[in-house]
């Protein structure tokens, strides 16, 4: 499942092709996606104009004018693609192009590419198959935003934007990690006479939202702390944060921070905006390298995967205490 920086990829790509535009047509092919589409969904949608687009935890919100929110969850397999009108060459007697996008430096900022535009696709081993295209979005502007989900895991709501807090889905969710409102004093707090270890304080999505595997495990090493350790270790008798929970907040933020830069992580087809790869799996430290020695220098340890909570845990045994 996409994690926050591939989420946040995907809100990116999108965002120049929807912010200020309006939905002109809505085909919707089938009545339901993981749960049913809202009542009158295409007729809802149809004639309203994107004002911003946001992301909470592995949410994309899209905020629409007369006050609704489009909350967009990808699930496992949900992609978004773009077509935009193509341009005719302005040169005189020169053949038209074969495609054109917008282009970088344009006025929406997309990098072009022969058709058109793949948005945060995060597929696993399924490719792009037509018959998965269960959403046409027609936008003002003439770009054709098509959702296509093999699974179907993925779902969309339509939420008024005043009670988005306090909908079942976002009532309960904790903060988000690169926000200030992660601090070492949030998980000295919540983390203090917790029974639980350390990676699964993190992939607790009431504590922090947003975080997925690869990450936690990538955080932690970073932060040279045992995942299988207990979460307890962050908080002081009194309830301080203790140094451990310091360097581990610093590390949350910094590789969601990297990975973001990088497009987030391609384990098998999820692609960025412009159609390339995300290249954060080349900085991977610890996730998948199994047997390999561990790259802090000095360490003699050779990276361990072991199961905790139903996942893999990939981890160094010499450096993380």
């Amino acid at each position: 499942m996409p994690e926050l920086p591939e989420v946040e990829t995907v809100r990116a790509g999108l965002e120049p092709v929807l912010r200020g535009r309006r939905f002109v047509r809505v085909e919707q092919r089938r009545p339901d996606l993981r749960f049913p589409l809202p009542e009158r969904f295409a007729e809802r949608l149809t004639g309203r104009t994107v004002e911003r687009l946001e992301r909470r935890a592995k949410y994309i919100l899209v905020h629409l004018d007369k006050g609704e929110v489009l909350a967009v969850h990808l699930g496992m397999t949900g992609r978004f693609s773009v077509q935009v009108p193509r341009a005719p060459d302005r040169r005189r007697g020169s053949p038209p192009p074969r495609g054109e996008g917008l282009g970088v430096g344009g006025k929406d900022g997309l990098a072009e590419t022969e058709a058109g535009y793949q948005l945060g696709e995060y597929t696993h081993e399924h490719g792009h198959d037509a018959k998965h295209d269960h959403l046409v979005f027609t936008m003002s502007g003439g770009a054709v935003v098509t959702y296509n989900d093999a699974r179907r895991f993925g779902y969309m709501i339509l939420v008024p934007a005043g009670g988005l807090d306090d909908h079942a889905y976002f009532a309960g969710l904790g903060v988000e990690p690169l926000s200030d409102a992660l601090s070492p004093a949030h998980l000295a707090e919540r983390a203090r006479a917790k029974k639980v270890d350390l990676k699964a304080l993190l992939m607790d999505q009431r504590i922090v939202a947003g975080l997925g595997n690869i990450y936690v495990c990538e955080a932690l090493f970073r932060a040279g702390l045992d995942p299988f350790r207990g979460a307890s270790r962050l908080a002081t008798k009194t309830g301080k944060p203790t140094p451990a929970a310091i360097r581990l907040v610093a590390a949350i933020k910094a590789v969601l921070a990297d990975a973001v830069r990088a497009g987030g992580s391609t384990l098998r087809d999820y692609k960025q905006a412009d159609g390339s790869l995300g290249s954060f799996q080349h900085q991977f430290r610890v996730y998948g390298r199994e047997g390999e020695p561990c790259s802090r220098p000095g360490c003699r340890g050779r990276v361990r995967r072991a199961t905790q909570g139903g996942r893999s845990t990939f981890y160094c045994p010499i450096c993380q205490r």
